[in-house]
């Protein structure tokens, strides 16, 4: 169980925040956290924030915010929260390292927010425990750690680390640490302030539902489209797609033209090259592995592909922002074609 309700209030949460971190979840955090206050009226919570050196994070749309403290202030917390965003991958900084592994050691409880998740599996603090992250980040996560236990949920708790996938995700997982120390009626009167309409289950889906998504509701048109997101690495032939639907070739290729405008060909292309440039953006993995790990045989048959889809080769695809640069990160992942 997280946290003890029984312990000496308030419970102190420390947000450690990395450049381009998600505002929209890092918000919902904490508010929730202030919610819970005004709503008791009692001091439940105690909250920080925390940067490296005390200096002000830029979130990833473009807002600054001033912590707190930085790293060598701050005292120890109850748990501390590892709030990030895009291109977290490459974000190094031996301050945040030194802090994490120290509070680890202390036995305070671990959270990542959003892409935080990627930092904590990085050091090792993850080794053993059930983990989410943010669905676009899931692929590169995934090959990135194989033996770390990733699963594609809402948020997870286990034990005394928790991780979040981000976004509004960031409220049901507070509300239900919230529910877990001081009841659940406390936690629905601040779903009530927020307007969440219910408080969700981890097992909540992260993604809108294909037909939501897509905007179309044919059920063997939805089937096929599953069946392609589920086997990107080996793509299946037409007929293997047709057949598992309980279609025709014939029958498959019209309700692609009609309900998506292309060729049931082009849409599975479509998909292998979005999940290639996730991997690309969030991954040290060579563009040969990139490419074999979607479904091209040849580094010279992907780079073409995803030259004519997204008009620039894989290689330029690979860059380094300027505030990873500042904070003494790696250079761009670099792949052999």
């Amino acid at each position: 169980m997280l946290g003890n309700p029984t312990r000496e209030l308030p419970y102190g949460i420390g947000f450690v925040m990395i450049p381009s971190f998600s505002m929209i979840a890092f918000a919902g955090a904490i508010e929730t956290l202030r919610l819970a206050n005004r709503t008791s009226e009692l001091d439940l919570y105690r909250y920080r924030v925390l940067s490296p050196d005390g200096g002000a994070v830029r979130a990833s749309n473009g807002v600054e915010i001033t912590p707190d403290m930085g790293l060598n202030e701050a005292s120890s917390f109850d748990t501390v929260l590892v709030c990030s965003g895009t291109d977290v991958q490459r974000y190094r900084n031996k301050a945040v390292d030194s802090y994490l592994r120290r509070m680890a050691r202390k036995g305070a409880g671990i959270g990542a927010i959003c892409t935080g998740s990627y930092i904590l599996a990085r050091l090792g603090l993850l080794d053993g425990y059930r983990c989410t992250i943010h669905w676009e980040n899931l692929a590169g996560f995934i090959e990135e750690f194989p033996l770390i236990e990733i699963a594609n949920e809402l948020f997870e708790i286990d034990r005394n680390r928790f991780t979040c996938s981000g976004g509004t995700a960031a409220i049901d997982l507070m509300l239900n640490l919230i529910g877990r120390q001081h009841g659940h009626d406390l936690a629905a009167a601040i779903a009530d302030q927020c307007m969440h309409d219910r408080i969700r289950d981890r097992h909540d889906r992260q993604r809108m539902s294909l037909p939501a998504r897509l905007g179309v509701r044919h059920p063997k048109l939805l089937a096929v489209i599953d069946l392609m997101e589920k086997n990107l690495e080996e793509p299946l032939t037409r007929t293997d797609l047709a057949q598992n639907a309980g279609l025709s070739t014939r029958q498959l290729e019209r309700l692609f033209r009609k309900y998506l405008a292309r060729s049931p060909a082009r849409y599975y292309l479509e998909l292998r090259l979005d999940r290639a440039r996730l991997l690309l953006l969030q991954t040290n993995m060579s563009i040969i592995d990139v490419a074999l790990a979607c479904g091209f045989v040849s580094a010279s048959h992907f780079s073409k592909c995803y030259r004519d889809f997204f008009g620039r080769t894989p290689r330029k695809e690979r860059g380094v922002p300027p505030e990873f640069e500042a904070t003494g990160g790696p250079a761009a992942a670099t792949g052999a074609a």
